[in-house]
């Protein structure tokens, strides 16, 4: 099979129904997201899709290294924080191996255009961890105006140098984008691919579109803008990442690579404040469905069927395994892959295998374990034994109706937790907000 190009495009704090294709609703401008869903149409959609965790940051550990987030110290912080910025324990080593890393010795060309959150320079970045290239922001979050992060300072960069440039970051990152598989197609047409990993910021808050640089003087100081946004802004800052999508597949069918490049599209985690999940319950820092449930589609005309639907159970670090596999690129032994290749589903999105999948969360404790179409759940000292395909807002506990699956299920998660190092005591877990803030869900 002929290597493709890859292009790996990640969302920011996206709601599992929050695009058209998965059953959004239209915004006051008409549809949000026609050009992702135009990416589903066209190849295939998975409905029961989970990112690693419910937090920024732990996903993208797992999305880097194929692997259980767990495994890695940096990936025990909820999230990894600005604050960490000079901490040499906080971020992804060097040394580990990772998708661009082992891609990049498979033969391909690497970059990544966005959010980093795995660390700051000198001790951890990109470009330390197999991207050739580098654009973007190192932080969580910035505003998209000012480009300055939580704690004030100003966050983007070109490699690892601070680089001033005006404008709206989500437009940005499309436009580097653009030019980067413009710079990359000679190359590709000759035999040497690329892997472009697209992590946008988008809808992460700051609440401000492409209109709206009037605000950013006064989310400065208050980055999670808890006195801001709505449903409509929301909208259309997922509007205008779409829009964006939009210009990559215009700049490959350009260049004649739609053909032979993987597209896939996802979230880091579940919804935020203003994110429709329906019917899922719950968003992000939660083991609920709503918080880890999201997006996957995956566009390869060369060889997924069009118009697919997969019931698939899988992960982030799946993908990123799947990646590794097609490009040819193999796992060092020293680190074997907790992450399974989605290959044959891509083929033959019919196609269907076992697939259970684990999580943990130092906030509230808890603990989740998917098997089939069943769910084990503990939030504080709370337990719940779910069918999660009968019962997708997790409403109708089953614990006390099947005592032996619930007992099952719960001994299968604490031999897997036997398996991954502890949550220190040290670890963080940053909120940003609270009840005090807002109503419960």
């Amino acid at each position: 099979m002929k290597k493709p190009n890859i292009i790996y495009i990640v969302s920011d704090d996206l709601g599992y129904a929050d695009l058209g294709c998965y059953g959004g609703r239209e915004a006051q401008f008409g549809p949000v997201s026609p050009n992702i869903d135009r990416l589903a149409a066209g190849g295939v959609k998975f409905t029961q899709g989970y990112a690693n965790s419910p937090v920024c940051s732990p996903t993208r550990f797992a999305i880097m290294t194929m692997r259980y987030q767990y495994r890695l110290r940096g990936a025990l912080e909820e999230p990894i924080s600005s604050r960490s910025k000079g901490s040499t324990t906080l971020g992804l080593p060097p040394e580990i191996p990772t998708l661009p890393s082992l891609l990049r010795d498979a033969g391909y060309n690497t970059a990544l255009i966005g959010k980093w959150h795995l660390g700051y320079p000198p001790t951890f970045g990109p470009q330390r961890s197999g991207y050739d290239e580098f654009f973007g922001i190192m932080a969580g979050g910035v505003d998209y105006f000012t480009h300055c992060s939580g704690k004030g300072d100003h966050d983007l960069y070109l490699g690892e140098d601070e680089h001033m440039e005006v404008g709206y970051i989500t437009d940005m990152f499309s436009q580097r984008s653009v030019d980067y598989i413009g710079r990359m197609a000679a190359d590709a047409k000759a035999g040497k691919p690329f892997f472009l990993s697209l992590h946008y910021t988008a809808p992460h808050w700051p609440w401000e579109t492409r209109d709206d640089e009037h605000l950013a003087a006064g989310v400065a100081q208050n980055l999670f803008h808890l006195d801001g946004g709505n449903v409509h802004s929301y909208r259309k800052m997922i509007h205008h990442m779409d829009e964006g999508i939009g210009w990559v597949m215009d700049a490959l069918r350009a260049l004649g690579l739609d053909e032979d490049t993987l597209v896939v599209f996802t979230s880091d985690n579940g919804g935020e404040r203003f994110s429709d999940n329906w019917p899922l319950v719950g968003g992000k820092m939660d083991l609920t469905e709503g918080g880890i449930r999201v997006p996957w589609i995956a566009h390869w005309p060369a060889v997924i069927p069009a118009g697919s639907t997969s019931t698939q159970h899988c992960m982030s670090m799946d993908w990123s395994t799947t990646m590794l596999d097609i490009g040819g690129g193999k796992a060092h032994s020293d680190y074997p892959l907790d992450g399974v290749s989605l290959l044959p589903v891509l083929q033959k999105p019919a196609h269907c295998f076992q697939r259970p999948l684990y999580w943990r969360m130092n906030h509230r404790q808890q603990r989740a374990l998917r098997v089939d179409e069943w769910k084990y759940l503990k939030v504080d000292d709370n337990e719940y034994l779910f069918n999660v395909v009968a019962d997708e807002r997790e409403r109708a506990n089953l614990a006390a109706r099947e005592p032996v699956r619930m007992e099952q299920m719960r001994q299968q998660w604490l031999d897997w937790n036997s398996t991954i190092p502890p949550i220190p005591a040290d670890a963080g877990v940053s909120l940003g907000y609270s009840s005090k803030d807002m109503p419960q869900r």
